[in-house]
């Protein structure tokens, strides 16, 4: 796609925001301004005498489309040169007049994508868009940038469910216009649970990988690569951007300081270097006038920076100076492909369905002619058949009446003597009948005798059953009476046994207890007599005390008084024990 077919895409749709009436016509008026931002934004020399002859007030009124195109084509697109101005700066000129009348997001402030991004997505619609008016992004490609988007925030695109809302609507199918894409983006059916902020990096990420031509740059944290420098041979940390053309670095991941490039073309190639000098996962970019030394972070970064700036080489080498212009080619000849193989497989597919076609039908002629001769020999076969029985059946039917006329002759006679016979013996039946009706009314009388006999039996019997009857009713009221008695018989028993055993359990008890009382008056005689044992020993052991408190106590005193009073201490202390050891007795 050539930079002409870009522009076009965009100012078709800054005409069609113009176009308010939707009528395929915008008023002179907007057109000159129109036409003299353009030659702003794409630094083109302004030649207003042009401008005014060719947008001279007349009575044509609105101009269209194709009344606009000549103009142009011939002051405008004619007059582009490619890197004298920035494409972005014209891109959101269009986007700015056409968003304000299309773009409609969610008034509040719930949109998926911010303003910037709107216009991002925008761009990168004009760029997979197909080269047909009104511009549509077939759904081969919406599934390719969406995918995109969904890789740089490592996130998985459901294709399922975009098949299914492709499917919802049949106008779907052939492709979105840019604003049915933002609305679908928006609504946050396929970046479900996804910061704004995220969705914003990815946007700007496939924006500068496919509108700029950005092949490779790095990625926060560990996007920067170190460089060795040419004179003072040391080591800087540069944020690197690789575009097919040229490998930039700059001091920080901003890129508003730009230290410097590397001119890439056919006769550069990319090596893989051994570590030195304290660096690990080094390579270099050998250029006709110097060889560049790069270190990165990690094996995987060393390999995908050196796989990028290959494919940068290739494309130098091609001629080529965008790989998603190429690819996009690629798509859309694959699709082109596709497309035409689908045709020529349902045309194949028609052709043989209409051989099939023409094929059966002839089978069916061919088995109608078949039927119909079948039908016709049925039919000669059946009435040669049918003539043949009919003789057949005539021969039959005179043989038959022949006979049966000499069998009717022969029967007459055979009748005629039948009958004869027949008769004579309907008379001896006569009698005989006659005799049996004269017995069976002797029976007839005998039966009703034994009848009335049986009846009187039978009255006499029922009046035996109703006694019997009662005999039973009364029998069996007894044996109720009987069962009653038993069962509470039974129960007085249960009840004694009952108290015996309560009884014998109280009187086992009363053993237990008298054992215990035994055993305790055996434990109490013991103590009893070990009480008396130690009291006897006590009474001696006093009055051993009181002979030797008597000795001890007879010198020091004055006679008599002394002796008195001692005498009397211990005298009224013998009682004493004497009553204690009566009362241990």
């Amino acid at each position: 796609m050539d930079l002409r077919a870009e522009l076009l895409k965009s100012i078709w749709y800054a005409f069609t925001a113009l176009d308010v009436e939707k009528s395929g016509k915008v008023s002179k008026s907007q057109l000159k301004v129109l036409s003299h931002n353009l030659y702003t934004v794409l630094c083109i020399p302004h030649d207003p005498v042009a401008l005014e002859e060719h947008f001279r007030d007349d009575d044509d009124g609105p101009v269209s489309s194709q009344g606009y195109m000549p103009y142009l084509n011939k002051y405008i697109l004619d007059k582009v040169e490619e890197g004298a101005f920035v494409k972005e700066n014209f891109d959101e000129l269009c986007w700015t007049l056409t968003a304000k009348k299309n773009y409609k997001p969610d008034r509040n402030g719930n949109s998926v994508v911010s303003h910037q991004d709107a216009f991002k997505l925008w761009c990168l619609f004009n760029f997979l868009s197909e080269d047909k008016y009104p511009l549509v992004m077939v759904p081969d490609e919406v599934e390719y940038l969406l995918k995109k988007i969904c890789t740089a925030m490592n996130v998985e695109l459901n294709s399922c469910e975009l098949d299914d809302y492709l499917s919802q609507e049949p106008q779907r199918q052939g492709g979105l216009t840019v604003w049915q894409f933002l609305d679908m983006v928006n609504s946050g059916r396929f970046l479900r649970g996804i910061e704004q902020e995220a969705i914003s990096m990815a946007v700007e990420e496939v924006y500068q990988e496919i509108i700029e031509d950005v092949l490779k740059q790095a990625r926060s944290p560990h996007g920067y690569l170190w460089k060795k420098g040419q004179l003072r041979r040391n080591w800087s940390e540069r944020w690197f951007t690789l575009k097919p053309s040229v490998l930039s670095y700059y001091m920080s991941e901003e890129r508003k300081e730009k230290k410097g490039s590397i001119a890439l073309d056919k006769h550069c190639c990319v090596e893989v270097l051994p570590d030195r000098d304290g660096k690990r996962c080094m390579f270099c970019v050998k250029t006709s006038s110097r060889t560049y030394e790069m270190s990165a972070s990690d094996t995987r970064q060393r390999q995908e920076w050196t796989l990028a700036i290959q494919t940068a080489i290739r494309l130098q080498a091609e001629g080529k100076k965008s790989l998603h212009k190429d690819l996009k080619q690629k798509r859309r000849e694959q699709r082109e492909q596709r497309e035409q193989r689908k045709a020529a497989k349902e045309e194949e597919t028609q052709r043989l369905k209409q051989l099939q076609e023409e094929k059966e039908r002839k089978l069916q002629e061919l088995e109608l002619l078949k039927e119909a001769q079948r039908q016709a020999e049925i039919l000669l076969q059946e009435e040669e058949q049918r003539r043949r029985q009919q003789h057949e059946e005539m021969q039959r039917t005179l043989e038959i009446q022949l006979q049966e006329a000499e069998q009717a002759r022969a029967s007459m006679q055979a009748e005629m003597v039948l009958k004869e016979a027949e008769a004579e013996r309907q008379r001896k039946r006569i009698l005989e009948l006659e005799d049996m009706q004269e017995r069976l009314q002797e029976a007839l009388q005998q039966e009703v005798k034994a009848r009335q006999d049986e009846e009187s039996v039978r009255y006499a019997q029922a009046r035996l059953l109703a006694e019997e009857e009662e005999k039973l009713k009364q029998l069996m009221k007894l044996k109720e009476e009987q069962e009653e008695y038993i069962i509470k018989t039974q129960r007085e028993k249960q009840v004694l046994k009952q108290e015996m055993e309560n009884k014998n359990k109280c009187l086992e008890e009363a053993q237990k207890q008298l054992e215990e009382v035994r055993v305790n008056r055996q434990r109490v005689d013991q103590d009893v007599m070990a009480a008396q044992r130690k009291l006897r020993q006590a009474s001696t052991n006093v009055k051993h005390w009181n002979v030797q408190m008597n000795r001890l106590m007879h010198p020091i005193g004055p006679g008599d008084k002394r002796t008195n009073v001692s005498g009397g201490a211990f005298a009224g202390y013998q009682p004493l024990l004497s009553r204690r050891d009566s009362s241990l007795k």
